[in-house]
């Protein structure tokens, strides 16, 4: 068992050391049903699993009402006035959610959960209601053949994590119905219908007396898309998506997104991350653990994986596009009796959970060409199987999701340029056959231990005692919304 790979979270790791209310504001569920009710859904290769499931009813859970008055502790740590009277001289406990308490806003039901009851209309190629099942994770899965563990598999599309964030959130155990917090107000219009219900969005919020208080900076959204799909430029029907992150209250608030945009860049934590309003979190896999023991297991079962193919390939060939060297990348491992080629483009095999999982954990490398955008879910399903992703753009992992991956790319992964694999004629074979086995064998054990960092708990659970995904991206989200106050303070004393 490796102990270093998963570390259990004491609750101990508050990032704001003070007895102020942190107050955020997530909207969830929301944006992911916006962008399919005015987009295609379209997936990477496939690796939503087609399913012959009959939907079923599908409902969110309410969200509890909790009410915690500012500088007081919840009612479960406050001491009895009785124990209080007779020992005064006995220190309260400290406030575990110091600085970490969030408001989370109960929306307008047209807003979230009408789109999800009509989730049979939200994609026209496909019915989504299967895989709104169990919090946004999907129908559950058996071990599909002895490639994955008996629980916490779920047929999971890479599109829900607004689903799986509700959930979430609505088990943190800071949650606080006092929202404390005023707000200013902006005026949108636009000619796009397809904006109606984002500026409808937008326009309900800078009314709210939450938003007052700093404008929406204090705000953070989960919108499991890519910023290609909610930032589009132009008014004209030949244009992409939503313009739902460009809209100027939208703006002033963090967005966690699949993929951020690559031409805005801001500082934060005094290096150069993502989009000045967004931050990329992974997309979700099908993996969604209870606890750390869990994730140990399933990285022990990865760890003792055998590996008999250098590199491997899961994709579709994408014919004509300019965006992907995939054609170059299928000919060469087509050619190469050290490559497991799973085309995706010649049958149903990929729509099966565990085919793809299943070749890369026989694989020491697995090949991650972009696809529509840099980034593929594709990437995390690797990680997921022990398998060291290989980069073809920077902008694939390196510029996209520094909260969740380390900060040495060489450390878990490989990088050939694109342009010497077209231009150049590199050999993918001889390039990954020139790194020696021991540094393999580091850069295998760095994947693993990333594991914990990229899954997505389940949301449903109570006994998540580990880091994930989520959770690291909500600790990003308050130190940025505690650096934001931090600068309106000084801002006010000068």
């Amino acid at each position: 068992m490796d102990a270093a790979a998963v570390k259990p979270d004491a609750g101990s790791g508050a990032v704001i050391r003070s007895s102020r209310i942190c107050h955020l504001v997530i909207l969830s569920t929301a944006f992911w049903a916006l962008v399919l009710y005015s987009c295609m859904h379209g997936s990477d290769d496939g690796v939503v699993p087609v399913l012959s499931f009959k939907p079923t009813a599908f409902s969110l859970p309410k969200l509890p009402v909790i009410s915690i008055p500012i500088g007081r502790r919840p009612p479960s740590e406050q001491t009895p006035a009785s124990v209080a009277q007779v020992n005064r001289s006995v220190t309260a406990p400290a406030d575990r959610c110091a600085g970490r308490y969030i408001y989370m806003y109960d929306l307008p039901p047209r807003f979230n959960d009408d789109l999800v009851r009509g989730c049979r209309a939200l994609s026209p190629w496909m019915d989504m209601c299967p895989y709104l099942a169990n919090c946004g994770m999907g129908p559950a899965l058996g071990d599909e053949g002895g490639v994955f563990q008996d629980r916490g598999w779920y047929a999971t599309d890479q599109f829900t994590l607004e689903i799986i964030s509700r959930c979430r959130m609505e088990r943190y155990e800071c949650l606080t119905g006092d929202p404390s917090l005023a707000a200013a107000v902006y005026f949108f219009n636009t000619t796009s219908t397809r904006d109606a219900l984002a500026l409808d969005l937008a326009e309900w919020l800078v009314r709210r007396p939450e938003w007052r208080a700093m404008g929406g900076r204090d705000h953070f959204m989960v919108a499991g898309r890519t910023s290609w799909e909610l930032e589009r430029k132009a008014d004209v029907d030949e244009e992409w998506g939503t313009k739902l992150l460009t809209l100027p209250a939208i703006r002033n608030m963090t967005a966690l997104i699949l993929e951020t945009s690559p031409w805005d860049r801001d500082n934060f934590r005094g290096e150069v991350v993502q989009s000045w309003s967004s931050l990329a979190a992974p997309y979700p896999t099908y993996f969604h653990p209870e606890t750390a023991a869990d994730v140990v297991a399933w990285q022990e079962k990865v760890r003792a994986a055998e590996r008999r193919w250098l590199f491997s390939f899961a994709g579709a060939p994408r014919p004509g596009s300019k965006k992907t060297i995939r054609a170059e990348i299928i000919r060469q491992c087509g050619a190469s009796s050290r490559c497991n080629l799973f085309d995706c483009g010649s049958g149903a095999s990929c729509y099966w959970p565990g085919g793809a999982t299943r070749v890369f954990e026989s694989s020491d490398f697995c090949l991650q060409p972009r696809g529509d955008t840099l980034t593929r879910r594709s990437t995390f399903d690797a990680i997921l199987a022990g398998c060291i992703p290989v980069f073809f753009h920077p902008g694939s992992a390196y510029t996209q999701y520094m909260l969740h991956l380390p900060g040495d790319p060489n450390s878990y992964s490989v990088l050939i340029q694109h342009t010497d694999v077209t231009g150049r004629n590199a050999s993918i074979e001889e390039t990954l056959s020139r790194i020696a086995p021991e540094a393999v064998r580091a850069m295998r054990e760095e994947v693993i231990r990333l594991i914990p960092r990229v899954v997505y708990a389940d949301p449903r659970s109570t006994r998540v005692d580990f880091k994930d995904a989520f959770g690291i991206a909500l600790d990003a989200v308050i130190d940025r919304v505690a650096e934001r106050r931090r600068g309106a303070a000084i801002d006010g004393e000068h």
